[in-house]
């Protein structure tokens, strides 16, 4: 049961990297079991509490991270799994792939249906962790944060231009624009841009645009008075998210979610929650 979410907003100059942070207090007194949906970030996690078991059912025992409180998630193209008990605390911060390939200072590809305790991939933020658990409150662990991911920033080299041009053109677009379009207007061959984007980014580029499309229908399904009306019916829904129909949507849902849009809206749904 979550009993403390704390939003805190990066500093202005970090806002294209970083969206916000979220400071978390969980408290599991019998095990919980939840389903991470999949998507084309890296998830960030900074505990200190009771340790989580991240699992993926596709490939068990050989992706997760085990008894961990910091760990680094993703990308995923399937969902996974959470396991834990006890009292979790921390800061949970997403990253886009360009935000996350610039901080971390390494391809993608090497986190790529995957986590991993940070103090494997990177000893700055097993320190940045036991420096938030020390702080007295939350004010003074975002404002720790954005001062240890600015640096970061200033120290590391800057994503290719092109392949961030064509992440944002992709997102920018909710996933609509094709491969082909993406290379030609590169410059680049469509083989070339999905080995590069693959490499750098954790997924090829089509994969990546499926699970942009998801990822905002599935925010949707927390926001329906922004999305579409709540009498709209699922084939209406698939629509308007860019599908080409309900069958495609259940589809999705299923693969990246393992669930249908219905069963995650039902109560009592152990899916990590619409956003």
């Amino acid at each position: 049961m979550l009993t403390e979410a704390v939003v805190g907003w990066p500093d202005p100059r970090l806002r294209q990297w970083v969206d916000r942070y979220l400071g978390y207090r969980e408290d599991a007194p019998v095990p919980l079991v939840r389903r991470e949906v999949a998507g084309a970030f890296v998830v960030l996690i900074l505990g200190w509490g009771d340790p989580l078991d991240v699992t993926d059912p596709r490939a068990p025992g050989r992706r997760g991270a085990y008894a961990a409180n910091a760990f680094l998630a993703g990308p995923f193209d399937g969902w996974c799994v959470t396991r834990t008990a006890g009292t979790g605390t921390g800061v949970q911060v997403l990253l886009t792939a360009p935000a996350a390939r610039r901080l971390l200072g390494l391809p993608l590809a090497e986190l790529t249906n995957r986590a991993v305790p940070v103090d494997a991939v990177a000893g700055w933020l097993a320190r940045l962790r036991d420096e938030l658990a020390g702080d007295p409150g939350w004010p003074q662990r975002f404002a720790r944060l954005d001062a240890a991911l600015a640096a970061r920033l200033a120290s590391t080299a800057p994503v290719d231009p092109h392949l961030l041009a064509a992440w944002r053109r992709l997102d920018g677009s909710g996933g609509a624009v094709g491969v082909a379009t993406l290379a030609g207007e590169l410059g680049w061959s469509r083989r070339h841009l999905s080995v590069r984007f693959r490499r750098e980014f954790g997924l090829p580029p089509k994969t990546a645009a499926r699970l942009v499309r998801f990822e905002r229908a599935y925010a949707s399904l927390g926001r329906t008075l922004l999305a579409v009306p709540d009498d709209a019916g699922w084939a209406e829904r698939a629509a308007r998210w860019g599908y080409y129909d309900q069958s495609h949507l259940i589809r999705e849902f299923r693969e990246f979610a393992g669930a249908t849009p219905a069963a995650l809206t039902a109560p009592g749904s152990h899916s990590s929650n619409p956003a």
